[in-house]
């Protein structure tokens, strides 16, 4: 089945968004417990507070705009990006980007501002490469020199395999957009090969904190039995590592988990809270939003296991160019369209959500400012928060490093109030 990451994200968040709200209440609170293992955060007393380091080791043309403006239309993703350079090419344009877009400061900086995790996005292909794909190597070297960095600044790291072999849910974010084709053939097998090199390379350091089994899978599209099995799997070969298995919610709502894993510990549950990849929530005003980020951060906290947003963003439009794709346009503007799937205009996008955070006018900066501190009062009623991104080339509304220089971004964090 074809997907394109818009799409699959109308076609889900609503979806997920509503059934937070009408499941049921946790049965216990097993899955929380630690046994004998000695974790590196004291998840559920201290609240994670933390930023993605996107962009960085998996591109995505909305992050990073400028590696792909000089190539053909068809380059979407890193896959058709070092397919169309070449290996020589490739490699040269990318060691060069993982060299400079995130360094040492960017570490210093971020512990500055009170953040104690990173999220740190990387790939199957930089862990445990296929032959015969297009990527190229060295992402990986980059991730083990962070680690450092991070452990330097106090910082906790959870490591994040953020595109499965075959893609596990079409998104230009998985390395290759299109078809869904995780789970089919070797996929799953090749999925354990990279989290256990990870495992072995990096469990033991000591910041890292966290394991994410596997980024965003699509469950509407996918074999729930087969993703629930990949989790079990996933868990029992990182249990003893000291690390919290972390595993996204699958698009099927951040309660639908109660009722699964027992027996099993150091579970975190990351969940990603958009409103913009649906028409409805681009057509919320305001106070709107605010009520269901609240919303959202009660529901939350209706979980058995240890739960984090692990991506939201201060965005209340789809403005930011190439966000839903490269070249599809926005459904805020009504210039979206995806296999002649279009949409209708709800306000201009002109000189409002490029740019930079200081092009911000009054009203978009208040109602951006009020948004974050909502989101952060949400979200630390449960486990805490990682925002997305650290930093971006013009989409301010997703630039943490910008928001917080702008004052648009509550401190000390704790401070944030609204829900």
């Amino acid at each position: 089945m074809v997907f394109s990451s818009d799409l699959a994200r109308t076609a889900v968040t609503a979806v997920a968004f509503l059934s937070t709200l009408s499941e049921a209440a946790p049965l216990g609170l097993m899955s929380k417990f630690k046994r004998s293992d000695s974790l590196k955060f004291d998840f559920g007393n201290e609240k994670v507070r933390g930023v993605n380091l996107g962009g960085w080791f998996v591109l995505e043309p909305w992050i990073t705009p400028s590696i792909f403006a000089a190539t053909p239309d068809n380059v979407v993703d890193e896959y058709t990006l070092c397919q169309t350079l070449g290996s020589s090419e490739a490699e040269t344009r990318l060691q060069q980007h993982w060299s400079s877009w995130i360094t040492a400061d960017d570490f210093a900086q971020i512990a500055q501002v009170g953040l104690n995790f990173v999220r740190i996005p990387i790939g199957y292909w930089s862990v445990s490469p296929i032959e015969g794909e297009p990527y190229v190597q060295g992402a990986y070297d980059f991730l083990g020199q962070s680690l450092d960095w991070a452990n330097n600044n106090g910082i906790k790291v959870m490591i994040d395999l953020h595109g499965a072999p075959g893609s596990q849910n079409g998104f230009d974010n998985s390395g290759r957009k299109g078809t869904i084709d995780w789970t089919q053939g070797d996929t799953v097998s090749q999925t354990h090969t990279a989290l256990n090199k990870i495992r072995d390379d990096h469990a033991s350091h000591p910041a890292v904190a966290a394991i994410e089994l596997v980024n965003e899978p699509m469950g509407p599209s996918l074999n729930m039995d087969t993703v629930r099995q990949f989790y079990m799997d996933g868990w029992g070969d990182l249990d003893g590592s000291n690390v919290a298995v972390t595993f996204h919610d699958a698009f099927e709502g951040v309660n639908s988990w109660n009722n699964w894993g027992a027996g099993m510990w150091a579970l975190l549950l990351d969940t990603h809270h958009y409103e913009v990849f649906d028409d409805g929530q681009l057509e919320m005003g305001i106070q709107d939003h605010l009520s269901s980020a609240c919303a959202f951060g009660e529901s939350m906290t209706q979980n058995n296991k240890w739960t984090i947003a692990g991506e939201w963003s201060g965005a209340m439009t789809d403005c930011a160019q190439w966000l839903n794709g490269r070249g599809v346009g926005a459904r805020y503007d009504g210039t979206y369209n995806v296999n002649g799937q279009g949409s209708s205009y709800i306000g201009s996008c002109d000189g409002k959500y490029s740019g930079q955070v200081s092009g911000l006018d009054a009203a978009d900066y208040q109602n951006i400012k009020s948004f974050i501190n909502a989101q952060i009062s949400a979200f630390e009623k449960a486990d805490g928060w990682i925002f997305w991104t650290w930093k971006n080339e013009a989409a301010p509304e997703w630039h943490f490093k910008d928001l917080i220089a702008g004052g648009l971004v509550p401190q000390p964090f704790s401070s944030a109030s609204g829900c």
